[in-house]
């Protein structure tokens, strides 16, 4: 990725975050306009949600010792879960950040629009939820925030022009869309040109072996076109790439449902057996061989993956060690099309 001078983005001191080291298990490094990232991006639905307070911190400590500086989460993780009411992950996340230290080590990405009190992208919505999340995570800046979804019923020139008030304010380095459309996204993107103001550099689409139409096409395009870092969610389709739901087997788990369901389809089918041929040429596990698939898509900067316990990790860290072949790519391709 390359940089765009932005007058509106406030200045900071250097730190690890911001310079490409050697590369570690995570692999090499990936840039998200100013920021310096992991190749995979540790997600942070499951934090104060299927993964305790103990468990979240034994998973970001391993992630982070494998060489991981890339976290995300979002200001609504996990309202849906039964005692919570949003927030859960970003207070988790804040008090691991406090009790080692490592605030500069850790690029942070949270996402504002969704929190059941912070519906909607209006200006005073934006700049009231940043403020929640700064206290909830401990810090005084946010890395990378992104609009988890676009609110159509705000023009896109009040949500960037919010955005650029906290990038000039110190307290956001960098922003970022998900779930927005391609010409939303044009039209964000134009304004911030013609204006002056902070730029989109990350979008955050649904994409996965099992979910190609959702970024590829115009989505996609426009993301090349303005040089946006993409990073997938959904990588794993809710686990179903991982090769742990098979036919005829009951599921189980938070997820269970969502992944399933990939299972009744012809296409998912046919996903699940080319992943199988591949990682076992290999020698590797599913997950990895999927998340190296889409590692290596135009315009993906970090693929974002979540585990609830560190035994989790390893497959999905080793995709950075895994360069599919021509062969391999098209054998996946042909079964997800």
């Amino acid at each position: 990725m390359t940089d765009t001078p932005r007058t509106s983005r406030t200045s900071h001191a250097p730190r690890a975050s911001d310079t490409p080291g050697p590369p570690g298990t995570s692999g090499a490094p990936r840039r998200i306009g100013g920021l310096t990232v992991s190749p995979l991006a540790l997600g942070g639905s499951v934090f104060g949600w299927t993964a305790d307070e103990r468990q979240s911190f034994a998973v970001l400590d391993a992630y982070t010792e494998a060489g991981g500086t890339f976290v995300d989460t979002a200001d609504s993780y996990s309202a849906w879960a039964e005692g919570n009411s949003g927030g859960e992950s970003e207070t988790v996340i804040g008090r691991w950040l406090a009790a080692r230290g490592n605030r500069d080590d850790v690029v942070i990405a949270t996402k504002v629009g969704s929190h059941p009190d912070r519906r909607g992208l209006s200006a005073a919505t934006i700049k009231a939820a940043a403020e929640d999340s700064l206290r909830r995570l401990g810090t005084d800046h946010i890395d990378l925030y992104y609009t988890h979804r676009d609110d159509e019923s705000v023009e896109v020139e009040e949500i960037v022009t919010a955005l650029d008030d906290l990038v000039r304010a110190g307290k956001v380095r960098e922003i970022g869309a998900s779930n927005i459309s391609a010409e939303r996204l044009e039209a964000s993107l134009a304004f911030s040109a013609r204006e002056g103001r902070a730029r989109y550099v990350a979008l955050q689409p649904h994409y996965s072996l099992v979910s190609r139409d959702t970024y590829e096409g115009p989505l996609r395009d426009v993301a090349a076109r303005h040089d946006l870092a993409t990073v997938p969610y959904y990588a794993l389709a809710a686990g179903f790439l991982t090769g742990k739901y098979r036919p005829g087997a009951a599921p189980d788990g938070a997820r269970a449902g969502s992944a399933a369901k990939h299972l009744e389809t012809e296409r998912g089918r046919r996903v699940l057996a080319a992943l199988d041929e591949v990682a076992a040429a290999r020698g590797t596990d599913p997950a990895t061989v999927a998340l190296a698939w889409l590692a290596g898509r135009p315009t993906v900067a970090s693929v974002l993956a979540s585990a609830r316990a560190p035994e989790q990790l390893p497959p999905l860290l080793a995709m950075t060690e895994q360069a599919l072949t021509e062969r391999e790519t098209e054998v996946l391709e042909r079964a997800s099309a």
